[in-house]
């Protein structure tokens, strides 16, 4: 994997983005739209990460943090693409990206049911913490 290109997303990236997370990521979220990552890359420009194989979008993650606390969302592979550590890439670009911030600690959204997932993060040193239970509340329609 020698011409994996890791690198933060341009504006010019988030129609691609929004598309390769239809074929390669699991569920959706109210912020899965133009404007919602818009407003994330705006604020903190480095925090979606992607990974390119010949110019060609192959994943992607999010390694936001708030000065407190680091968050991973939306890691995704392309399903064609997958072990064959493009994940474990992005992942440690994210974790470099938190260090350098001075994060000491990332928690990651995963599904309750998706088991791949939970084996890929297993594999990457994280463990779920079963006396929190995440708690949400849209605020918008």
């Amino acid at each position: 994997m020698d011409d994996l290109r890791i690198r933060a997303a341009a504006p010019g990236d988030l129609d691609a983005v929004l598309a390769f997370w239809k074929d390669a990521a699991e569920g959706t979220s109210i912020s899965d739209d133009r404007a919602g990552v818009e407003r994330l890359v705006t604020r903190d420009p480095d925090s979606l990460i992607v990974a390119e194989l010949g110019g060609e979008l192959v994943g992607t993650v999010i390694a936001g943090f708030d000065g407190w606390r680091c968050h991973l969302y939306r890691l995704a592979v392309h399903p064609g693409r997958r072990r064959r550590g493009i994940g474990s890439a992005l992942l440690a670009a994210a974790e470099e990206r938190f260090v350098e911030l001075g994060g000491r600690r990332g928690d990651a959204m995963v599904l309750t049911e998706n088991e791949r997932a939970h084996h890929a993060w297993r594999a990457a040193g994280y463990a779920p913490q079963a006396q929190w239970r995440r708690w949400v509340k849209p605020l918008a329609d």
